[in-house]
């Protein structure tokens, strides 16, 4: 074949923290990729040992927000075509072949957003903004693409033109609703932070007109009441990690 028309080789990179129980589905669904990079929190719970059964690319860095992270696992990856894929998300046959076909040859678009199925309580959430789920570029050109500093819901900057895949990733954020209050306390704690570093005043009626709004988005403007007890359960979660983000605000800026 034409070096000029040579297949793209691609690296997935993971971002990983005290995960084991996904980390196997995780890296199991890369085994069709050129490399796996890993960038591990210093994990407590075996989530490093399982890493290196599929990858010798494991490093370890402290956290210093998910953006920062991110953009460290592309300085250890070897090829231009990244593949960010979390722990609780996995390919699908599909999606890996529609990367395949894509990578065939040089994609003149750089950057693809790419569908999520998630689901909640054993069940595919098709609403309350949960599908496609699209925040930000999976699959793009390293050259093109950059993600904020942000400790957490980190942004991007792209150079050049973004298109989407038509394949899904498949995700379960949260296993149990146990496991959503455990990571609503780490979002939560983070996402202050940000909006303490950034300036942002904390107001008295955000503790209750941001949660009723965002019950109402989810429920109601986003059709989460079509996903019935999901869907509600759901809308009053994130009305409830809304409340505790504005309140851990006001206690970092009542320390000041």
């Amino acid at each position: 074949m034409d070096k000029a028309h040579a297949r793209c080789k691609l690296s997935a990179v993971v971002i990983a923290f005290n995960d084991a129980p996904n980390m196997r589905r995780c890296l199991e669904s890369l085994q069709w990729v050129d490399e796996i990079v890993v960038i591990d929190s210093h994990s407590t719970d075996g989530t490093t040992e399982i890493c290196l059964e599929y990858t010798d690319k494991v490093f370890h860095y402290p956290f210093q927000g998910f953006g920062a992270l991110r953009n460290q696992a592309m300085t250890h990856a070897a090829h231009d075509w990244i593949f960010s894929l979390d722990t609780d998300e996995w390919t699908t046959p599909e999606i890996q072949q529609e990367i395949k076909n894509l990578l065939v040859q040089e994609p003149l678009v750089k950057a693809y957003f790419v569908p999520r199925r998630n689901y909640f309580l054993g069940r595919w959430v098709k609403h309350c903004g949960w599908y496609p789920d699209y925040r930000q570029p999976q699959l793009f050109h390293r050259a093109h693409m950059q993600y904020g500093e942000a400790l957490v819901h980190e942004g991007f900057e792209l150079n050049g033109q973004s298109g989407y895949l038509q394949s899904h990733v498949e995700q379960i954020p949260f296993r149990s609703i146990d496991q959503y209050f455990a990571k609503m306390d780490r979002y939560s704690t983070l996402r202050a932070k940000d909006m303490h570093h950034q300036g942002r005043r904390f107001r008295a009626h955000q503790l209750i007109s941001h949660p009723l709004f965002t019950f109402l988005k989810m429920f109601a403007f986003r059709g989460g009441i079509l996903d019935r007890k999901p869907g509600l359960i759901l809308s009053i979660l994130y009305a409830y990690y809304t409340f505790v983000k504005y309140a851990k605000l006001w206690e970092l800026q009542e320390k000041v």
